[in-house]
């Protein structure tokens, strides 16, 4: 008799949740999405679905098309592994293919109604190369404190951006490139529909990236297209406030839609086809790929991205959401030009023209070395001057707020090191901010721990509230043009102000000098 009472209450428990339209998770279960049903697994207290179609696969006569409607499935799919990572040069983890339109969702939700905060990842790569399936992007440390956590994956390299005119003829807006941020929009507006079935809110997303991954945070902030599918951007590393260039360097690697144009024939001569038709029958293997091979950068053409990020924001065109933004101390080790303070001036010459003079003063070099104050000059251009312009730009023409930060987290090297006088290099945020930090390895500090903490309460705090202050943390006031403060992650997180901004100024002039018609006249001269 009692056995049959028991037998009855969970009747009873399972109508009422069928009833309610909440569905328990916490088991590897059934879960419906567009598409289909996806079976996932249980990791560590977390539901996980790896490999989640979020569009069709974009071959055939799809490459090179913006994303279509996903494909619907009859079975039970099994989301246990993930999908392939995009087609680039090099082996990703996963393998390549270009059927690569996938995402990843790592969920703490027990049932449908928590309605919890969502967190987007977007991976970098420098629009190459890139791969969910990496295990420094593995959200489930993030997931544990109390977000939905989703990676996306979109196209990269030549079949990610590549622009023609025959692609742009065939287009009704007469546009091309730019498929992989199409891919990011598609992959957020799959979240709206969809992400509630894991528990998540809709109308609480949040998209971060680092390197490629934050620069599309921004661009993501400018388009029309992305709209309404986040409430809050993190961008590290990231930021893309610079004119269009047709010689490309760090900081400067827009170009128009015809610029591309141009570009994209020249790279279906040297894949060996006479049109895009041809080169749409080629194996994606074939193709040429590559770090600098073909378009693989995002484009302004006027659909996508209308403008110069820059002059969106001084009129006030963006996507105005809380945003929480900074970068490397030392992100100049990776993107150096040059290896003897010689050729480090020669490439600031041929750059930057009649305003090198004035900036390598501001950014000074060493008789025989290339030290951390000249190495600056590369990490602003790229980095620095775009999260400044960014903080300045949207204090004053936007209504949400700005977080500004700068990691500068490194030992003290010793004179003997051969990295004395390092600070921190690209992407080493990334491994903090995930709470990766080994606190088992010999070299991990009580600092690290200390700072990588604090990043993951920050960042959390940021996806559940809009705004990274909390219980546990020092506080973080909100970046303005009037009190321009920074959040230096270094030993401790601790409140200072804008890093080298007296230098920053001198390269700002430059900046403002490349938007006028003179200086626009000079690089498309060179």
């Amino acid at each position: 008799m009692k056995a049959k009472t028991a037998i009855n209450i969970v009747f009873l428990i399972i109508v009422v949740f069928l009833a309610s339209g909440t569905c328990v998770l916490g088991q590897p279960q059934k879960v419906k999405v567009e598409g289909g049903w996806i079976r996932g697994t249980t990791e560590n207290g977390l539901t996980i679905f790896r490999g989640i179609p979020f569009a069709a696969p974009p071959v055939g006569d799809l490459r090179w098309r913006a994303p279509q409607p996903v494909v619907k499935w009859d079975s039970v799919r099994l989301a246990t592994r993930f999908a392939h990572s995009p087609m680039q040069g090099g082996n990703p983890a996963a393998g390549k293919s270009e059927d690569c339109l996938y995402l990843n969702v790592w969920t703490p939700a027990k049932s449908t109604n928590e309605h919890l905060p969502v967190l987007v990842w977007i991976y970098g790569g420098g629009f190459s190369a890139g791969s969910t399936a990496e295990p420094w992007y593995d959200g489930e440390q993030l997931a544990k404190k109390g977000v939905v956590f989703v990676s996306i994956a979109y196209r990269v390299g030549p079949l990610g951006f590549l622009a023609h005119p025959e692609l742009s003829a065939e287009n009704s807006g007469h546009v091309s490139g730019n498929y992989g941020l199409l891919d990011q929009i598609a992959g957020l507006k799959w979240i709206q529909s969809n992400i509630a079935a894991f528990g998540g809110d809709p109308d609480k997303v949040t998209i971060f990236g680092e390197s490629a991954g934050g620069i599309s945070v921004s661009m993501l902030c400018a388009s029309p297209l992305a709209k309404g599918l986040f409430r809050g951007a993190i961008s590290q590393s990231g930021g893309s406030f610079g004119p269009t260039r047709p010689e490309l360097y760090p900081g400067e690697n827009m170009k128009t839609l015809k610029q591309a144009e141009n570009e994209g024939q020249e790279y279906v001569r040297k894949a060996g086809a006479s049109s895009i038709a041809e080169l749409r029958k080629m194996d994606a293997e074939k193709l040429p790929m590559g770090w600098g091979i073909g378009s693989a950068w995002p484009i302004i053409d006027g659909y996508v991205l209308p403008d110069d990020q820059y002059k969106l924001y001084q009129a006030a065109k963006y996507n105005d959401v809380p945003v929480l933004i900074g970068y490397n101390s030392d992100e100049g080790l990776s993107f150096l030009p040059g290896r003897t303070p010689n050729e480090f001036t020669e490439a600031v010459k041929l750059r930057y023209g009649k305003f090198a003079e004035s900036l390598l003063n501001a950014y000074p070099l060493e008789e025989n070395t290339i030290p951390k104050s000249a190495r600056d000059l590369t990490r602003d251009a790229a980095f620095g001057w775009h999260n400044w312009t960014w903080a300045r730009l949207q204090s004053e023409t936007g209504k949400s707020k700005v977080y500004y930060y700068y990691f500068d987290q490194h030992p003290d090297y010793p004179k003997s090191s051969p990295d004395f006088g390092h600070g921190s290099p690209h992407a080493q945020d990334v491994s903090y901010v995930f709470q990766h930090i080994d606190p088992k390895n010999a070299q991990t500090t009580k600092s690290d721990l200390e700072i990588s903490a604090a990043m993951g309460t920050y960042w959390i705090n940021f996806t559940k509230y809009g705004d990274p202050n909390g219980e546990g943390v020092p506080p973080w006031p909100a970046f303005n043009n009037n009190t321009p403060v920074v959040m230096y992650f270094a030993q401790t997180p601790h409140i200072g102000p804008v890093p080298g901004e007296k230098s920053l100024r001198v390269l700002d002039n430059y900046f403002k000098w490349r938007f006028t018609p003179e200086g626009k006249a000079w690089v498309n001269s060179k």
